[in-house]
């Protein structure tokens, strides 16, 4: 038996604060990894030690194992936690630590193996009598053979990666016509992705729930399960909230879905933390649903908090235990005693729900991780303000939990979480995870992995700014600046005083609909003015002091969060945020000058295939590139029908956000 006394986080961001914190707490020593983009991260600083390890792109620090383990022995670190993502199921890493006489905090590389790929997986779980899918998961990968098995399976199915996970390599399909194009995108995302382009398919459920369980193992050849997560909210395949337990499932479904994870565990001498996943058909109702094995994360999960506040166990303690070769400490029956409650965790991210959920960059204006909470609620995030979203890695900012007595009461102890933290500087899911949270189906418990699409007119709303939001906006901006120098010095102030004359200064935004909007601000000491063509809005009291606007509106005095910049403005309240483009009138961006149809990066990313040439002639909606940005694959559509022209990118090119890519003339 090995006692830790030292470990190296081989990861980033929110999971390697997370491990650290348990690690403070049981007087462990930790040291953190990071790239050249991370220097001044959060995990860095709460570390007692940390190693640079090279570039931005994690292809050249977080997934390079070497410079991993050179840093855990240049430390003296005894052990290394993978967290999650990165190198966590890598099977050739925990083997490459075990030779290092590192001690992997997760399976042997033999397990991962055995759940790595999701056809070979399939086969091992029938033999240990866990239901599957019916599917297809043969070897012969050729297009005649999955268009066929395709067919024989019966539409709709569902096309995957066999290494893929996080809605990678992952498409739908419903017609006979999508088939082809679904196996050349599927394929491609998994080689990209992965590096294995081998595909799988299987009958796709048109009403599933998708419930998760919680195991775990020791050396000594015990596995228990901690109950199930309800995962059914989901966007392009990935979670966007988790639940424990899951709502409406029997005692007895889940002692059955319980011992089906354990069996599967026990399949492959499974030692740690993992997860079985399942997918539920609840097209009949949740009583009595079959329910069918999709794969097994064999590592902690994102949404492993939920599971920790209804038992009162860490998991990541019991990690460090099981690695250390001490026995599980609890048995099942004894777990059945300590499950008590509710919670919900909603994952916040820098992406933007009204476009497609697409991936955001930028500052993080305020953003409080460390705040108090909400009786009950916690705060597991990996940045704070100041901080920058990048293209490099995964744009979730953090997750947001909350715990109650029962679901009804976890879930308003979660809504008031949420309205509690503003998050300003960038483009958030914020508001829609508010919708979600208050939306009557939701809270009754009607979930499945449809919801959101199902309920997109209530949950995606647009945000549609008004002129009273255009007149904050400025009274924040100038605010701020009044408040940048000392009042005891007149001639560094910068409130256009001007003698004998009223204090005015002109702003400038685009509305959503590209139209210019001038914003004229008149300043009497703390009371201002706006004007917006020809309508006044008046504020008294207005004061601005970190991040904070603070204001008087016909006798109701309010609090509005915010940043600034050159760029844009956000304005935050309890369930409302907005995001607001400023305009340079200097700097000539009145016009057009990319023409009308031009096409342009919706962020910065890499080109992985050119659909058109210059000449051809296309319909609206016709797909033109496919990039890669942020983890995620976007296909760029024409906005028009018409001509395509002004094309010089090849596959494999790096387009920066808002480059110029094509024109439809």
């Amino acid at each position: 038996m090995s006692h830790i006394r030292k470990i190296l986080i081989a990861n980033r961001g929110e999971i390697a604060c997370r491990v650290i914190a348990t690690c403070q707490r049981l007087g462990i020593k930790t040291v953190a990894v990071f790239s050249d983009a991370d220097r001044d991260a959060l995990h860095v600083e709460m570390a007692d030690e940390a190693v640079h390890i090279g570039p931005a792109a994690a292809s050249e620090s977080y997934l390079v194992a070497d410079k991993i383990i050179a840093a855990a022995k240049q430390t003296g670190a005894d052990a290394v936690h993978p967290g999650y993502g990165f190198l966590s199921e890598n099977p050739e890493f925990s083997e490459a630590c075990t030779k290092g006489d590192l001690i992997f905090i997760g399976p042997s590389g033999e397990s991962m193996r055995a759940m790595a790929l999701k056809g070979s997986a399939k086969q091992l779980m029938i033999d240990a009598d866990v239901p599957v899918v019916p599917g297809y998961h043969g070897d012969d990968q050729s297009l005649e053979t999955l268009t066929a098995e395709a067919k024989k399976i019966g539409l709709p199915v569902l096309i995957k990666a066999v290494a893929g996970g996080g809605g990678k390599g992952m498409r739908k399909v419903y017609k006979t016509s999508e088939i082809g194009p679904a196996i050349e995108a599927a394929r491609r995302e998994g080689e990209n992705a992965f590096g294995n382009p081998k595909l799988l398919i299987e009958k796709l459920l048109e009403v599933p729930r998708h419930i998760e369980i919680q195991v775990f193992g020791d050396m000594d050849g015990n596995v228990v399960h901690l109950f199930e997560r309800d995962c059914s909210l989901q966007r392009r395949h990935q979670k966007v909230v988790e639940e424990a337990p899951a709502p409406g499932l029997s005692a007895e479904m889940r002692r059955e879905m319980g011992l089906a994870a354990v069996r599967a565990a026990e399949a492959i001498s499974y030692v740690g933390a993992g997860t079985v996943e399942f997918i539920v058909d609840i097209s009949k109702g949740l009583a009595n649903a079959p329910y069918y094995f999709m794969e097994m994360n064999t590592r902690l999960q994102v949404e492993h908090p939920v599971t920790e506040l209804i038992t009162g166990q860490d998991l990541v303690e019991w990690q460090i235990m099981v690695a250390e070769g001490k026995p599980l400490p609890l048995a099942q029956d004894e777990l059945e005693a300590y499950m008590q409650g509710h919670a919900v965790e909603v994952r916040l991210y820098a992406e933007d729900p009204e476009n497609d959920f697409m991936p955001q960059t930028g500052t993080i204006g305020h953003f409080d991780p460390f705040a108090e909470t909400v009786a009950g609620g916690r705060i597991d995030a990996g940045v704070r303000a100041g901080d920058s979203v990048s293209i490099h890695y995964d744009p979730m900012i953090g997750k947001l939990i909350a715990w109650g007595e029962d679901r009804e009461q976890a879930i308003n102890a979660l809504t008031n979480l949420v309205s509690e933290t503003p998050v300003t500087g960038l483009v958030t899911n914020r508001d829609f995870l508010f919708r979600i949270l208050s939306h009557p189906a939701f809270k009754k418990g009607s979930v499945h992995t449809g919801f959101i699409e199902e309920h997109s007119a209530e949950l995606l709303q647009e945000t549609v700014k008004t002129p009273k939001e255009y007149a904050l906006a400025a009274f924040a901006i100038v605010a701020s600046r009044q408040n940048r120098y000392s009042a005891s010095d007149p001639w560094q102030q910068v409130d256009n005083f001007r003698v004998n004359l009223t204090a005015t200064e002109k702003l400038w935004f685009t509305t959503e609909s590209g139209a210019f909007l001038t914003v004229e601000v008149i300043e009497d000491g703390h009371d201002f003015t706006a004007i917006i063509e020809d309508e006044p809005f008046y504020a008294e009291n207005v004061s601005s002091e970190d991040g904070v606007l603070t204001l008087t509106q016909a006798g109701l005095r309010s609090r509005y969060f915010f940043s600034a910049d050159v760029q844009s403005v956000t304005l935050v309240q309890e369930n409302r945020t907005v995001f607001l483009k400023r305009h340079s009138r200097e700097s000539g961006a009145d016009e057009d000058s990319d023409g009308p149809g031009t096409l342009t990066a919706p962020m910065p990313g890499k080109i992985l295939d050119v659909k058109v040439k210059n000449g051809d002639l296309v319909e609206k909606g016709a797909p033109l590139l496919v990039m890669e940005a942020m983890k995620m694959e976007q296909t760029i559509t024409a906005p028009k029908d018409g001509c395509v022209a002004g094309l010089s990118l090849k596959v494999g090119d790096q387009v920066s956000g808002g480059a110029a890519l094509l024109t439809i003339e």
